[in-house]
């Protein structure tokens, strides 16, 4: 949902797009990451966004989730020297790797490895969004509602006044049989409501930024 697949623009970029208009200060978008999910080889190795003038910079994963990034985060926290972080994860843990208690856990050991890289890490996380799968599997979509109750215990937990770690409250009209294209992976609508929630909540809690408005 945050990497993108080739051709597409990602909620990243929209997110972007508003910064640069909204954000009166020079920032750029960082990581250790730039390519998108090609179908065609079932890689990151696409470099075909939508629009080729984005920084691209992330470090998204297709299929990765907190298990994966938590050894990751610390490396990439260093090396690309991040003041804020954007994290959209979850879904993939509970649908394949952990339950919502092991992946709470993953998030605190993501969140310790980016604050020993650097401290003063700001840190924003967007609860799991719902796809289609909650239709089908009742016991999928009690871990996703559980999982999103421990994150909220989690991100009240662990926020610091030098460290923040912030919830940002999920985009309320975001519908998976309408924003995304398969059920899950967001289309253009959803990657506006998906950037707007982290747009709004920045601009509210940190006053990074200001109200989103759809380039």
């Amino acid at each position: 949902m945050t990497i993108g697949s080739a051709g597409e623009h990602t909620w990243r970029y929209r997110l972007w797009q508003h910064l640069c208009t909204a954000y009166g200060g020079p920032f750029t978008l960082v990581g250790p990451r730039e390519t998108l999910h090609d179908p065609s080889t079932d890689a990151p190795t696409s470099y075909a966004y939508a629009d080729p003038e984005f920084p691209r910079a992330h470090l998204a994963g297709w299929g990765e989730g907190w298990c994966h990034m938590a050894p990751l985060i610390g490396d990439a926290v260093r090396s690309c020297r991040a003041d804020v972080l954007l994290v959209s994860l979850g879904l993939i843990d509970l649908g394949f790797y952990t339950n919502a208690e092991q992946t709470a856990d993953n998030v605190r050991a993501f969140v310790a490895e980016a604050r020993a890289a650097r401290p003063r890490i700001r840190t924003a996380v967007l609860p799991v969004i719902r796809n289609i799968r909650v239709e089908a599997d009742p016991t999928f979509a009690d871990q996703v509602a559980h999982f999103n109750e421990l994150l909220a215990k989690t991100a009240a937990d662990l926020d610091d006044p030098t460290s923040p770690l912030l919830l940002v409250p999920p985009p309320p009209s975001y519908d998976f049989h309408t924003d995304t294209y398969d059920g899950t992976h967001p289309n253009e609508t959803g990657e506006h409501k998906i950037a707007a929630a982290f747009a709004e909540a920045l601009w509210r809690e940190w006053d990074l930024g200001g109200p989103y408005e759809e380039a």
